[in-house]
């Protein structure tokens, strides 16, 4: 692909070649030397195009003389590009248009190459597509806020055709079941494509909360997204250490089941207890040591069959 060279004449000029002038155009002696090829009304590039081509197709690649015509016929049909980018100037912001006809010009530089003139039909036909296809994959690669694969950005659409035709032939929102039906998908690939579809945009946490309150007129009231948006709870980790400890509890005795609450409910001491109970320190001890022994071992075994 020939160099970019900038100029300042239009919007394409920053991203369409220049064709080669002075000797280099002089020896193609059968095709006319055109000094502004952008500047060539479309009735008449599109003439001009069918020889130009003709006469690339003859011409080996590498010389100047190729790289005359095939510039030029870029220049020539830079209009292809304006006209395709005009579809899309209000799907980004207006800092990209540069990008977008820069993209546009690789798809009609690949269209270029790979025409046939021998076929007999017009540039636009094949160009066109090119170049709207280049422009609609720029898009889909950078317009997406979390990067996923590209298979799964091509299953965000099928998945949002099968929503519109199912809605309408169901009359109903459909389920995963039906748009897996449809798409000849297993549910799995279903669910990864809707829940890939979230990455497509996100919100800023400073963001104004717009949430409809009890009683309230759903205004921000002063409150970003982070503010209302739930914390992790730490005490939620001890919920399932509770609920396993507590049959263990059940299985002591009822005088084990006393010290515990002694020693970690009324925080005594170990002679305090031993007092209370009439035994010795030692003893409360070695009770305390064996039944905590006891539960910990429990607690982190794997419960049976039975249980």
């Amino acid at each position: 692909m020939p160099a970019l060279a900038p100029s300042s004449t239009s919007e394409t000029d920053a991203v369409v070649p220049r064709p080669c002038r002075g000797l280099q155009a002089a020896r193609i002696a059968d095709l006319p030397r055109i000094e502004e090829p952008r500047e060539v009304a479309p009735s008449d590039a599109r003439e001009l195009s069918r020889a130009f081509f003709r006469r690339l197709s003859e011409l080996p690649p590498g010389t100047p003389e190729h790289q005359y015509v095939r510039n030029a016929l870029i220049e020539m049909n830079a209009s292809l590009v304006q006209y395709a980018v005009r579809r899309f100037r209000g799907r980004g912001d207006g800092d990209d248009i540069e990008d977008i006809v820069q993209v546009g010009t690789i798809g009609l530089i690949k269209a270029i190459d790979r025409f046939d003139p021998a076929r007999e039909n017009e540039f636009a036909t094949l160009a066109m597509p090119y170049i709207t296809g280049e422009i609609k994959r720029h898009f889909r690669d950078t317009s997406w806020a979390v990067r996923v694969p590209r298979r799964l950005q091509e299953l965000r659409l099928d998945i949002a055709k099968a929503k519109e035709e199912l809605t309408t032939t169901l009359d109903r929102s459909p389920t995963v079941a039906d748009l897996a039906g449809h798409l000849g998908l297993a549910e799995e690939d279903v669910i990864e494509g809707l829940v890939a579809a979230n990455g497509h945009t996100t919100g800023s946490l400073d963001a104004p909360h717009s949430g409809r309150a009890e009683g309230g007129d759903g205004s921000a009231d002063g409150h970003t997204l982070a503010d209302v948006m739930g914390a992790e709870e730490p005490a939620l980790e001890r919920v399932e250490d509770i609920q396993t400890l507590a049959p263990l509890l059940e299985q002591l005795s009822e005088r084990e089941r006393r010290m515990l609450r002694m020693r970690f409910g009324e925080e005594l001491t170990q002679a305090q207890i031993g007092a209370e109970l009439g035994i010795s320190q030692m003893q409360v001890s070695r009770v305390l040591g064996r039944v905590l022994a006891h539960l910990r071992a429990s607690m982190l075994e794997d419960p049976g069959p039975a249980a």
